[in-house]
């Protein structure tokens, strides 16, 4: 089987709308590698994930039933006075989990079809680039003005305006994403206008994979 899929990161800031644009592409017969569900996976209980967690973050890491303490590791690795350090230290142990389930998933989709155009679904795709085992061939970016993803985190997650500026804080900056993007889709425009730039593109990545298939023929 002559492979021949193409590889799309897909990232954005916090409520800017990756979101949107991922279950867009998904519509187009993008396969999405959703790493926010990965992230999810890799600490079900039971997982080797969370055993790694609590053992080094103690049982406070654990709920009740089981499971991942969401809560407490949200305030451990943003708020606690040493929460820069600690999160790198559950980035350490989650990422490479993750990376090995995306990898799983995308050899399954290009069984499927090797012309496949793969959508790594990645928030923050700007921070890991360098460390990510795989390159992509196109890196998209979703944007908002940043008052206006404020806004719809404190409307739609029940965020004060504190804690979502602060969540904003903690993701790489929007010249950062931009910086290793080759399309940025804004997402403050009305949504017809952003699906036909999503369409544009999803046309661009089938044909580039028609023109790669040939050449492999």
């Amino acid at each position: 089987m002559t492979v021949v899929m193409i590889r799309i990161g897909l990232t954005g800031g916090i409520a800017a709308g990756k979101s949107t644009v991922a279950t867009h592409l998904r519509e187009l017969d993008a396969t999405l590698v959703d790493y926010d569900v990965l992230a999810r996976k890799v600490v079900e209980p039971g997982s080797v994930g969370l055993q790694r967690i609590v053992e080094h973050f103690g049982p406070d890491a654990m709920n009740a039933q089981g499971g991942l303490n969401r809560r407490w590791m949200s305030e451990h690795v943003f708020s606690d006075p040493n929460a820069e350090s600690e999160r790198r230290i559950l980035d350490d142990i989650e990422h490479p989990l993750i990376y090995d389930l995306a990898l799983s998933e995308e050899r399954q989709a290009v069984e499927k079809n090797p012309d496949a155009v793969v959508v790594h679904d990645i928030p923050l795709l700007a921070e890991v680039i360098d460390d990510i085992p795989m390159r992509f061939d196109h890196i998209v970016t979703v944007e908002a003005p940043e008052q206006t993803r404020v806004e719809r985190m404190m409307r739609t997650r029940g965020m004060s305006e504190a804690q979502a500026k602060a969540r904003i804080a903690h993701q790489p900056t929007r010249a950062a994403r931009e910086s290793i993007a080759d399309a940025v889709i804004d997402s403050s425009q009305d949504v017809e206008h952003m699906f036909d730039c999503v369409d544009r593109l999803m046309e661009q990545w089938r044909k580039e994979a028609r023109r790669n298939h040939g050449i492999q023929h």
